[in-house]
């Protein structure tokens, strides 16, 4: 089907390219002509280039090339404006002048503000004065002078300066009090140098990060700004970034099972991975300090003061391999250890589940995404691992179960199509519409139910996409209480295609192109309306931190708009009396100290967001940060146990776990958060009223 669809590409591309020679054109060319054939063909609703389209593109650009308007001066926006009107142009004669111009300009620009860093970081700052500095980089302006961007510089390394005084003074001012402590007080400036030099290190390394970015990368977001004008899910991947989506959404990787933390340029290992290859192999330990790397018997790269990124690609690698580690041991010795690389599971991404107590025994499962075996490597399925979860729960007798998909951002439509089916017989689960109007119902076709009891799914503002999905089946079917606030709003379907696929083999030497994440579907409930925009809006809507700030999907830059088609046919269930339900927790609510409290957090937090300013003269600074510090004592009380509330993790875990001990008390520790989380009580308070 995707040949036939893209067979016309091939055909433009053999004629645009029998212009040049084989050795002629270049590869972003290639890159950029592919891209937008493959968005005019596949995309759910394709645009015009034209100048509007340019306009809006350069805005976007604009906006991503220097977000905190710390590089650029008006000067350089103006410059570049010439183009505003020009990028449909070069998109279609395939030329590059605009981007050239833009990556060579910031490129330069990060140099200059690398050296004005060390320049003002180098004596100390005036702590005395009266003068704020705007943190917000959406409300600050391009400088007009060098003079005023400089100045703007001086005020925010001080910003990061005086914020690291406020710190360590408090700190010494805590320790100071404490009687039982032996106690070294620094003097001021001793505090004050040690503030800027740590100013100076942490900017050293954001520079480092940003000379390392490369004509690639600079072309990605280029490419990006392009994508993003359809909608912000619209997204090329180069292949490295591919890899790493695909990891993330299977959550597995293949390496050596240990995880890294890098000090002073020293990689160190943190924590070796129970049952990882590591972990088998025995001879690397927490605290070890990685110093070289070689693969197999080839010549070991050094890699202190390399950039962590690169020295993990370099560990990372195939299943089967061997990499060899030259370490330092806390006693000075270095070793040599060989390490056969394998598929390493990452288990904080998987499903889990407890066992709560509150009048009846109730399950809680966390499921933090809708992972699947993208990488084809055997990786677990989140709906598989959900009815595992269930299976456990209701062995030990549980009267109903809660599903937490708070700030589940999405993943695979298949999963949760499977999913829904463990709570539902046979039916629809959630419309799909392509771009020719053509809508497909996808349904549960397994007649079994895995759990048909009480059912609660908790959501929140990054709920997302196949969350929104699986908590409107259960809301529209009636078959559960969806509790929380209102959803993210993504109701968008997105493919891969891998440009490499649709390239003649004359151009092999340009591969790999990358692959393009196309929203080629929208999706709707089975009621007919689409989840875009309004999300899915909780029968028992309960007070958020967040509730006075615009989050979501209307957020983000050219989303697209709401609309909803016809109903599919289901029957709903007829068991939960929401009204009572409803009525029984506002009136908890109503009563709740924790949940007065997280109202006025909600208001503290959108007074917060919209004061923006610092005062940067340190004495009032740091009464300022002393104000806010006592103001958000009161919010302790959100952080205890709740009475006569308890979780803890099945019977099955308890025995598989109880030889590994780090992971039994990463679990405990888990359990005893969820004893303190308010949200979770509720749902399980309504649990209570829907038998």
């Amino acid at each position: 089907m995707l040949r036939k669809i893209f067979q016309p590409i091939i055909l433009i591309f053999f004629i645009s390219l029998c212009s040049f020679t084989f050795f002629q054109f270049e590869k972003n060319q290639v890159l950029q002509d592919m891209l937008m054939s493959v968005l005019n063909q596949a995309h759910y609703h394709p645009l015009k280039v034209d100048d509007e389209f340019s306009e809006k593109a350069f805005n976007l650009y604009i906006k991503r090339l220097d977000v905190s308007k710390k590089f650029l001066m008006q000067q350089d926006v103006d410059a570049l404006s010439k183009y505003k009107k020009n990028i449909d142009d070069e998109i279609n004669n395939g030329s590059f002048e605009f981007y050239k111009l833009s990556a060579d300009l910031i490129s330069k620009r990060i140099k200059e503000k690398e050296n004005w860093s060390k320049e003002i970081l180098s004596a100390p700052f005036d702590y005395s004065v009266d003068e704020e500095y705007e943190t917000d980089g959406e409300k600050a302006k391009f400088a007009s002078t060098e003079q005023e961007l400089k100045n703007e510089w001086r005020k925010m390394l001080k910003y990061q300066t005086v914020a690291r005084l406020d710190e360590m003074l408090t700190g010494q001012e805590k320790a100071k009090e404490k009687k039982d402590t032996v106690f070294v007080e620094k003097t001021f400036d001793s505090l004050e140098v040690d503030a800027r030099r740590k100013t100076l290190k942490a900017n050293t390394d954001w520079f480092k990060r940003l000379n390392k970015l490369t004509t690639k990368d600079r072309f990605s977001t280029y490419i990006n700004t392009i994508t993003g004008m359809y909608d912000p899910h619209t997204e090329y991947f180069a292949p490295k970034e591919k890899k790493k989506f695909d990891q993330s959404m299977s959550g597995q990787f293949e390496g050596i099972g240990a995880r890294l933390q890098s000090k002073d340029g020293i990689l160190k290992v943190s924590e070796i991975i129970v049952g990882s290859p590591s972990f088998k192999q025995g001879d690397l330990k927490a605290g070890d300090e990685i110093h070289k790397v070689a693969q197999g018997v080839n010549e070991p790269v050094d890699i202190t003061n390399m950039d962590m990124d690169d020295a993990i690609d370099l560990i990372k690698g195939k299943k089967g391999t061997e990499v060899r580690l030259t370490v330092k041991k806390p006693d000075g010795s270095f070793k040599v250890i060989p390490i056969i690389r394998d598929v390493i599971e990452i288990d904080e991404t998987y499903a889990k589940s407890a066992i709560i107590n509150n009048k009846k025994k109730i399950g809680y499962i966390y499921l933090p995404m809708f992972y699947a075996d993208f990488t084809r490597n055997g990786a677990h399925r989140s709906s598989a691992d959900m009815k595992k979860e269930i299976e456990k729960l209701k062995a030990q007798g549980v009267e109903g179960i809660i599903v937490d998909l708070r700030d589940n951002g999405g993943g695979s439509l298949q999963e949760v199509v499977d999913m829904a089916g463990l709570f539902i017989m046979k039916g629809p689960v959630v419309q799909v519409k392509d771009k020719s109007g053509k809508v497909h119902v996808m349904e549960d076709r397994n007649s079994e139910v895995t759990w048909d009891g009480p059912l609660a799914v908790m959501v929140n503002h990054g709920s997302a996409s196949a969350s929104e999905i699986l908590a409107a089946a259960i809301q529209d079917y009636k078959r559960g209480v969806i509790i929380g606030t209102q959803s993210f709003g993504k109701g968008t379907v997105q493919s891969f295609y891998n440009l490499d696929q649709y390239l003649l083999p004359q151009f092999d030497t340009i591969r790999p192109l990358g692959e393009v994440k196309i929203t080629n579907q929208k999706f709707y409930r089975i009621n007919g309306g689409a989840t875009q925009l309004k999300g899915v809006v909780p029968d028992v809507v309960l007070p958020d931190p967040y509730a006075f700030i615009e989050v979501g999907e209307k957020e983000l830059d050219y989303p697209m708009p709401w609309d909803e088609i016809m109903k599919a046919p289901y029957v709903e269930f007829s068991s939960i009396n929401y009204p009572k339900v409803k009525k029984s927790s506002s009136d908890r609510v109503k009563a709740s100290s924790a949940f007065k409290l997280i109202e006025m957090e909600s208001k503290d937090l959108k007074a917060k967001k919209d004061d923006t300013k610092y005062n940067l003269n340190l004495e009032k600074f740091r009464a300022e940060q002393k104000q806010l510090r006592e103001s958000y004592k009161k919010y302790d009380e959100l952080k205890v146990n709740i009475k006569n509330f308890t979780a803890e993790l099945p019977a099955y875990d308890q025995e598989v776990l109880k030889n590994d001990t780090v992971k039994m008390n990463r679990e405990i520790k888990w359990t005893g958060n969820i004893q303190k989380d308010n949200y979770i009580f509720e749902a399980s308070n309504i649990i209570n009223d829907m038998k």
